[in-house]
């Protein structure tokens, strides 16, 4: 299990326009890594519209944002268009990132059990050092969980 203080693992993916996104390409900067379970979903929606909506403030805080989910390129580009998103979201369809960065586990919906991607935050610093996990996620005030 990760914790604060921990080297954030390596991550390498491509988001929603093909591009390679890597958390060396971070080196320097504040970087919000957050998880999410699918494009589109009310919890997900209310989540990424927050920090759509908070994002100047990270902006001004010297953070990148950044999305991941099981999702395709293609459903992410319908998902930052139809709700105008700012940042970039990584499509890891084989649960790569996602369960480096221990996100992948079991979930309960409707009475039923399975596996699937878990709704949590990274914030890592400057030198690549996880700084908070945030993984009891308020969707619609959850960049004031990050940033006050």
């Amino acid at each position: 299990m990760l914790q604060k203080g921990d080297k954030a693992p390596y991550f390498q993916g491509q988001d929603q326009n093909g591009n390679t996104l890597k958390l060396t390409d971070f080196a320097g900067r504040k970087l919000v890594l957050y998880f999410y379970p699918k494009d589109s979903t009310p919890g997900c929606t209310a989540e990424a519209c927050d920090l759509r909506d908070n994002y100047e403030r990270f902006l001004a805080n010297g953070y990148a944002v950044i999305g991941v989910s099981k999702d395709s390129q293609k459903s992410h580009q319908k998902f930052i268009e139809k709700y105008n998103l700012p940042f970039p979201l990584i499509s890891d369809p084989e649960t790569v990132i996602i369960k480096a960065y221990d996100s992948w586990g079991p979930k309960k919906f409707m009475g039923r059990e399975f596996m699937g991607t878990l709704r949590k935050t990274f914030v890592i610093d400057e030198e690549g050092v996880i700084e908070n996990i945030i993984d009891k996620v308020e969707t619609k005030s959850h960049s004031r969980q990050i940033i006050g």
